[in-house]
């Protein structure tokens, strides 16, 4: 072995966070473990909540306050979420309004179409009567035509 570059071997003392201590040999003079044999579960054969240090405090210090975040993450999603359904809701009401409007203004172009169309039917009914007389005096014309036409006929024929 090369001389100079290995650490030295020496006795070290072994403390457990459950209060056993015993000695070993290691490179470094002491260590501090978590879990023994003495308070190993496999040992032991029961179950036992072990916090060296504050272990447990320092995780729910850095992670716990993750629930409450997770928490406000999941809120603001769901605001987020019930925004974007108003939202819709708003856009397809105007889209519904529009169309109603739309349709309204359809209904009164055609009411005033009828009512054009109705007044020139009453204008044609109006003239139509004379148009009627008018016909009338010009087939009673056609009649005294073809009366005197036909009475010098007869007047031939019984000669």
């Amino acid at each position: 072995m090369k001389q100079g570059i290995h650490p030295e071997y020496v006795e070290c003392t072994v403390k457990c966070s459950c209060g056993n201590t015993f000695t070993t040999m290691s490179t470094k003079p002491e260590l501090k473990i978590d879990i023994c044999n003495v308070c190993h579960p496999f040992y032991t054969g029961q179950q036992r909540f072990v916090d060296t240090g504050g272990r447990v405090q320092r995780f729910a210090d850095k992670f716990g306050s993750a629930k409450e975040t997770v928490a406000e993450r999941e809120a603001a999603k769901k605001a987020a979420k019930a925004a974007a359904v108003a939202e819709a809701e708003a856009k397809r009401k105007a889209e519904r309004e529009a169309k109603a409007a739309e349709k309204a203004k359809r209904a009164e172009e055609f009411a005033k179409k009828a009512e054009r169309d109705a007044a020139k039917a009453a204008e044609a009914e109006a003239a139509a009567p004379a148009e009627d007389a008018a016909a009338e005096a010009t087939a009673e014309e056609v009649a005294a035509v073809d009366a005197l036409v036909e009475a010098p006929a007869e007047e031939k024929a019984a000669e």
